[in-house]
């Protein structure tokens, strides 16, 4: 027990040192960051009046893909048109609104790593499924497909497999392969202590983290849901994953760091720590000690539905570099910690394990925001 405990204060200690210091001149966006849009986009609750909304919220930020949320994919791997009927709308009214920005679907489901529910991606029949989902979503106009699979152990063979098919199938159709992916193990070989005493292995190898990274064209890192119970801790871990990331990221791959544009307290997030200043920060932070001057990178926001103003302000002071306060420090991240919290919508989080920790008890799938 005693040793337990002076390991816990050096682990906090290791992550209180990643989060000091000063970040790098030039360490803001590239204009290559991403934002997760949910599922009221395409299925005819949105509006032309939200598109312009919309456009006049990411004027002048680094946005430059939307991932919406156009699934789930059901357990087989198929997609019903019937669960994005407003998409080809939506595209061109965004490429109306936004010119030059990127319109991927966001796909996802849960796999069947820990449980029988779910995609069995060891079935060829599952994979050659989820090819021709994509292949439909692609003549429907979107530019990208952004998978979200989870939970997807470190070292799976058959997720490597899939995304060796796709990104030959999203080439063929001059179209981008973008992932959403675990957090790096923070100490070697630390997912399979943690499946071990769990069943849920959450971290990958930084090797596996690589192995996927040089086949896509984009690697979002889900570097929220931390179980951090303060902000220093939490932008001191995302430094070490910004590092390892960078590390594992070929620099022919663009390489996104998730942000938490969102505030519940559940398992494994705690809104007042995990907030986008000490984010922020802890990108800037690990960008500037491992490659300051990678050009592919940026950050992705999760998710525009549950963002409030607050969250919005620190990402285009912080990260943006616009505005007053662009410095990250307590102050500011106390004042996002202050500000109002949305309701969680009528899907609400309810584990770590499905895609984004979106879980609802089937049937329907879920389908967040």
């Amino acid at each position: 027990m005693g040793h337990a405990w002076v390991d816990g204060r050096k682990a906090e200690g290791a992550l209180r040192v990643n989060y000091s210091g000063d970040p790098a001149p030039g360490t803001r966006t590239r204009g290559q960051d991403a934002l997760w849009l949910g599922h009221a986009w395409v299925d005819g609750r949105k509006t032309e009046a939200d598109v312009e909304a919309l456009a006049r919220r990411l004027k002048g930020t680094g946005v430059r893909d939307l991932y919406v949320h156009s699934g789930p994919l059901e357990d087989d791997g198929t997609l019903p048109d019937a669960d994005h009927p407003e998409a080809r709308w939506l595209i061109g009214a965004l490429h109306r609104e936004l010119p030059g920005v990127r319109v991927q679907a966001w796909l996802g489901d849960v796999v069947a790593s820990e449980g029988p529910e779910g995609l069995r991606l060891e079935r060829p029949a599952t994979r050659s499924a989820i090819l021709a989902s994509t292949r439909r979503i692609l003549a429907a106009g979107f530019q990208g497909a952004h998978f979200d699979l989870e939970p997807l152990h470190s070292g799976d063979r058959d997720y490597l497999t899939l995304l060796d098919d796709l990104h030959a199938l999203t080439r063929a159709h001059h179209a981008l392969l973008s992932v959403a992916a675990h957090q790096i193990d923070p100490l070697p070989g630390f997912h399979s202590f943690w499946g071990t005493t769990t069943g849920h292995p959450k971290w990958w190898s930084q090797a596996y983290f690589g192995q996927v990274a040089r086949r896509v064209d984009q690697i979002a890192v889900m570097s929220y849901d931390t179980m951090q119970p303060l902000p220093s801790l939490y932008g001191g871990y995302v430094a070490q994953q910004t590092g390892l990331a960078l590390e594992a990221t070929p620099g022919s791959t663009q390489l996104l760091m998730g942000l938490p544009f969102y505030h519940e307290n559940r398992f494994g997030h705690r809104a007042r720590a995990e907030t986008v200043p000490a984010g922020v920060r802890g990108v800037r932070l690990g960008l500037s000690r491992t490659d300051a001057h990678r050009a592919r990178f940026g950050v992705a926001l999760y998710v525009d539905f549950a963002a409030t103003d607050a969250d919005w302000r620190a990402y285009r002071e912080g990260w943006v570099g616009q505005g007053q306060g662009q410095g990250q420090g307590r102050g500011s991240e106390e004042a996002v910690a202050r500000s109002s919290v949305p309701a969680a919508p009528a899907c609400a989080r309810t584990t770590v394990f499905a895609p984004h920790g979106w879980a609802c008890p089937p049937p329907p799938p879920c389908r967040p925001g």
